[in-house]
């Protein structure tokens, strides 16, 4: 969807007016309209709240006009979000071409959280659609905004950025696993290369050269190679070692391997590399809005098949820091996907920070359902940023504890711990896991977005599928604790 800006409000055939809760809608251009205007919207009990639609069509000429009554409630940023969605969502298949939109009632930043939010909204997967229903195809594909306050262009630049990170995760998520495995996953993303990323990628030959047997362990069972991807984006034209490390997880299909998941719903599965596609369209994000900051994103990409060569329950492997392994489940997978690329990215860039985000654990849907995402950490500052980032962006995270006495429960009797623990708190042992590779003095985060990368319902800035999740937290943690 385009957004576009003018100073005044165009004379378009369906225009829609931002109303704060309780207020009385600014309705001066609409002449003799106001009247029919105001009386519809009392009949139909509008009253501003976010989100909010009160639709009247009204004479314009010899045909009809529309005129969009749309709530922003108390004209935060998350009321305009809110209607931006809203707006999005209800005429994203009316037969409309264009809107124009009075936010003249809104900040700057209130103006983006509305643009984007509508642009976000109207993002859809239709690339393998051939029979789409007349009625079912997009017809919104712009939206003019009219008497915005000074600076909003700027501002919606910046979300603009953001919401070409967001669809490129959403498009990486969404893809079949025939389609999207490593090697196309890297090729998706070369493209980052042209806005100034430096794309570095392993092999699996380079990958056993350095001694990495956790992930590969995790890949030999299927016909697919695996792929480490360095996405490195320095916009401090300083020479220095990157501040931060995202570090995702990218099983770009996970069957369970020899321990099988069951048949109804593994076709979701191709979803579980959600964590590597936040960390590349982060990086896009941070690329396109020229972030000062200098940042590499590094995913592990694998697919978990169960074949004759694929790794069995009771193998022990041994990961890039030297520690071993003792595989008592093939499903637990992600975490020795994690183990070696944070292994790996503390020796290549030597970060202070690192956090990482996978679908991790089934055990975090039971804890928080599809509200929130895990939030694991050793550093209370950095906690403490991830949470008001997710506050601030909407992508929302729940802080869990970690403790020697998780810890103690992934000991093994063979070797130097195994990769599940007990069926109680299986979220906290898998980050108890993940710690144990995570260098003294780094300041580390992980977060368990198991339940949030994919949607059975729609949101106020997405549709029913691929949310972006983690997209949004990241580029504002950069933004806070990161940029000069």
């Amino acid at each position: 969807m385009k957004i576009e800006f003018q100073n005044e409000l165009p004379d378009l055939a369906t225009i829609a007016i931002a109303v704060p809760k309780g207020a009385t809608p600014a309705l001066d251009r609409l002449d003799a309209a106001r009247t029919l205007v105001t009386a519809a919207a009392k009949a139909a009990r509008f009253e501003g709240e976010a989100g909010s639609i009160a639709e009247i069509f009204v004479p314009r000429g010899g045909d009809a006009g529309r005129v969009i009554l749309i709530g922003i409630g108390e004209g935060k940023d998350v009321d305009l979000e809110k209607a931006g969605g809203a707006l999005a969502a209800r005429y994203e298949t009316a037969g409309i071409e264009a809107i124009g939109v009075d936010l003249s009632a809104a900040d700057a930043s209130g103006v983006a959280r509305f643009a984007g939010a509508a642009a976000q909204r109207g993002w859809r997967f239709d690339i393998y659609r051939t029979k789409l229903p007349e009625a079912s195809k997009p017809t919104l594909q712009r939206l003019v905004i009219g008497g915005a306050p000074h600076g909003s262009e700027g501002v919606w630049s910046e979300t603009r950025a953001l919401t070409e990170g967001l669809e490129l995760t959403r498009t990486l998520v969404a893809e079949p696993p025939n389609i999207l495995y490593p090697e196309t996953f890297v090729e998706r993303c070369r493209h980052l290369e042209e806005l100034g990323v430096k794309l570095t990628v392993l092999d699996e030959a380079a990958m056993r050269g350095l001694g990495m047997g956790a992930l590969l362990g995790v890949s030999q069972g299927s016909a697919r190679e695996a792929r480490v991807l360095a996405m490195h984006w320095n916009g401090t034209g300083a020479e220095s070692d990157p501040a931060i490390a995202l570090v995702g997880k990218g099983v770009t299909f996970d069957t369970g391997g020899i321990s099988l998941k069951p048949g109804p719903g593994m076709e979701d599965m191709k979803w579980d590399m959600g964590g590597a596609g936040a960390v590349a369209g982060a990086m896009k994000a941070l690329a396109l809005r020229k972030a000062k900051a200098n940042v590499v994103g590094v995913v592990g990409l694998v697919e978990n098949m169960p074949d004759g060569n694929a790794q069995r329950p009771g193998d022990v492997v041994t990961s890039m820091s030297g520690q071993t392994i003792e595989i008592l489940n093939t499903d637990a997978e992600g975490r020795l996907v994690l183990c070696d690329v944070i292994t790996w990215v503390q020796r290549e860039y030597r970060p202070k920070t690192i956090v990482d985000l996978a679908t991790l654990t089934g055990a975090m849907i039971i804890s928080l359902g599809n509200e929130h995402g895990g939030l694991f950490s050793n550093d209370d500052a950095l906690a403490d940023a991830l949470l008001a980032a997710g506050r601030e962006t909407g992508d929302k995270l729940w802080r869990f504890p970690l403790s020697p006495a998780y810890d103690k429960l992934i000991d093994s009797p063979i070797a130097d711990m195994k990769n599940v623990g007990p069926r109680g708190a299986g979220s906290i042992t898998a980050a108890q896991f993940i710690q144990r590779f995570v260098d003294e003095g780094v300041a580390w985060a992980h977060l368990d977005i198991a339940g949030m990368v994919w949607a059975d319902k729609p949101g106020s800035t997405h549709d029913k599928g691929a949310t972006g999740f983690g997209v949004r937290v990241l580029d504002r943690l950069v933004r806070d604790t990161v940029e000069n």
